[in-house]
Formats: structure tokens, sequence, C-alpha cells
């Protein structure tokens, strides 16, 4: 007889003090820009006025489970403590449960399309054998099945006409630049737009690294100058005294995308602002009022020539001035890409959302 057997409730017990002192610390981190003592500053800080540890586990306890954990390691003859590349990870994954939490499960890897054709996954439809097909595509039951029909048990023999082979999904990888404005205005007029672009980075190089492994991300930051960073360096990534070189990031984009092998190349580009600088010979060409023609069309100009190389630009504006909106509006139609004007809350909805939307694009 079957049934339910029913216990007494009991609530799933609640993480360790430790745990709860590491988010803190990770997200901390990011604000402090990795210095890990001036981190445990703060922690202590906090600690004293608001005693979010007590005499069974004091913060000296938490200093040094971050060690023997592997979150922090002595660099140095002095004592100066690092983060490791477990802290940077997990710095990461928080990102990507904060920002895409909710998400459902997806395969693995590779980027679906509506073609049939050499891939990872098997389908339900199968086919004859053809010349070129390769025998792990072979269909063993239904081929010994088809023997035992056209010839019957007693003189069985497997020929190849016989013989049927399971289709498989075609897949497609992604080549993805992500482009992130580091110009002064991320962080004037007292509004942080730098720690919100950091964490949509990270939840989408953590989603790339861990859902689609097939998949290639680079990652540029750009001001005066554009120049590449790791994904380790996200969570300490810093706002400098700059300009805005949108040109310079897109041509270091194609850099990166004419060395893919893969059909599909998209760069998504988190700003605030427009176009301010050029780099002419050794010194650069400013002008932060207004928008300035030469500027502007030389980024145009980039849009363009993406556009002509099959490279989709994404456009997120974390700003809603409606003059920024309309460079953006003819950067978008230049490229044939997309924009979205987001508020810092919603952005990473809208990296996510469209990621997932280029991920099932047909290949051609």
């Amino acid at each position: 007889m079957l049934g339910h057997i029913f216990h007494k409730y009991t609530p799933e017990p609640q993480g360790s003090k430790f745990d709860e002192l590491l988010k803190l610390f990770l997200q901390l981190m990011q604000y402090t820009n990795g210095d890990v003592a001036e981190t445990l500053d703060w922690m202590n800080d906090l600690d004293k006025k608001y005693k979010i540890t007590d005499n069974a586990y004091g913060m000296g306890n938490f200093i040094e489970d971050l060690k023997n954990k592997g979150y922090i390691k002595d660099d140095s003859q002095d004592g100066i403590f690092v983060p490791t590349s477990k802290t940077n990870q997990s710095i990461r994954k928080n990102a990507l449960n904060e920002i895409f939490g909710k998400l459902k499960k997806t395969p693995k890897g590779n980027h679906q399309s509506t073609k049939n054709g050499l891939g990872d996954e098997a389908t339900a439809d199968t086919r004859k054998f053809t010349f070129g097909d390769l025998p792990d595509q072979i269909d063993v039951t239904t081929s010994i099945q088809n023997a035992q029909i056209n010839h019957g048990i007693d003189s069985f023999q497997l020929t190849e006409n016989d013989l049927e082979v399971r289709e498989k999904d075609h897949k497609s990888q992604a080549s993805t630049v992500l482009m992130i404005d580091i110009s002064h205005s991320m962080i004037l007029y007292g509004e942080d737009r730098i720690t919100p672009a950091k964490k949509v980075a990270m939840a989408l190089a953590e989603l790339i690294k861990t859902r689609y492994p097939k998949d290639t991300l680079d990652i540029i930051v750009f001001g005066n100058d554009a120049w590449p960073i790791e994904v380790k360096d996200l969570p300490y990534l810093q706002v400098g005294p700059y300009h805005t070189n949108t040109y310079a990031g897109l041509e270091l984009a194609m850099d990166f995308l004419r060395r893919r092998k893969n059909p599909n190349k998209q760069i998504f580009m988190i700003t605030d602002g427009k176009p301010t600088c050029l780099k002419e010979g050794a010194g650069y060409y400013k002008n932060s009022f207004g928008l300035d023609r030469k500027i502007i069309n030389k980024t145009l100009n980039q849009a363009a020539q993406c556009r002509r190389l099959g490279i989709s630009i994404t456009t997120f504006m974390i700003a809603s001035d409606p003059y920024l909106q309309q460079f953006v509006q003819e950067f978008t139609q230049t490229n044939n890409g997309k924009a979205f004007y987001s508020s810092l809350n919603g952005l990473g909805d809208f990296v996510f959302e469209d990621y997932e939307r280029n991920r099932r694009k047909k290949v051609k």
C-alpha cells in the first residue's frame, strides 16, 4: 500500500555566523576595490555599531576562518592580506544569484538554432544512413530492428540499407565583448553607476562560464583609452578621471571579435553618456559640451563598420537625458543594433534578456 509518511516540521538550519559575515565581507570588498584591510576595518566599525558578532564568534575568529578556508592569504612578510581567486569567484556567484537568481536552469554550453546537423544533443528524429555520416550518429536499436524486419531472425544480417542515424540539433557558439564605461560621469552627481555595472558584468561572466562554457566573453573598459581586463579584476574596477572614448572601445572590441571564428558576434556596451574623446597622435581631442560632431561622426563610422562585419551592438544606457538618448538612437540605427534605456536597478534584467534572446537566433 502506497502512502505518505508525515513528520513534525523541522525548520532548515540557518547559515553559520561565518556565512553571514562572509556575505557582508564579499559585498564590502566591491566598494573597497579589493582592499582586505579596509574591508575588515569597515566590518569592525559595523560590529561596534550593530553588534554583528557575539561572544561565541568574534571578528578574530572570522579573520582566521577567512585564511583557513582560502578566501584571503598573506602577500608579504608584513602580513598584508590579499583576496584569492576563491574570493573573486564567490563575488561573481553572488552577483549572479542577486541579478539572475530567479532564472530557470538552461542546458549548459551551446546556443540553440533551428537547424539540424552535427551537434551535441540528439533529437527524436531519425533518417536513412548516407555516406559521410559518423558512426556515433547511428541509432543502433532502430537499425537492428530494421534488419530483423527486412531479413528475418533466421538469416539475420545488418546492411547499409538497414542503418538509420539520429539527427542532432545544430549548436552554435557566441562571442561577446562587454564594454564598460569607466569615465568620471559614472560616479558624477552623487549617483553610483559603476557598482551596478560591475555587478551585471560579473553576473554575465559567471553565467557564461557556468552555463555556456563554449561561448567566449571578452571585457573591455573605456575612458580616454580602451583596454581589456580579466574577469578576476571586475569586482575591483574603479572609475577614473576620464572622458568617454567610445571609438577606442569599439575599435578594440572589433579586434577581439575578428579573431573569433563563431558566426554569432555581439558587443554589449554599458554607458551613461555620450562620446567626448578621441585619440589623436600622442594627445587627445576632448569636448564634454553637447554633441561634438567630429567625435560623433567617427563613433558612428565605427558603428557602421561593426554592421558590415556582422557584429551587432546592444547599448544599455543608464541615463535619461533626452539629447543623450538622441545620440543612442542615431548610433543604434547606424549599426542596426538595439538600445535599452534602463534604470540602475533594471540593468541586469535587460542584459540577461537580450543575451538569451540572441542565443535563440538562427545561424546562417
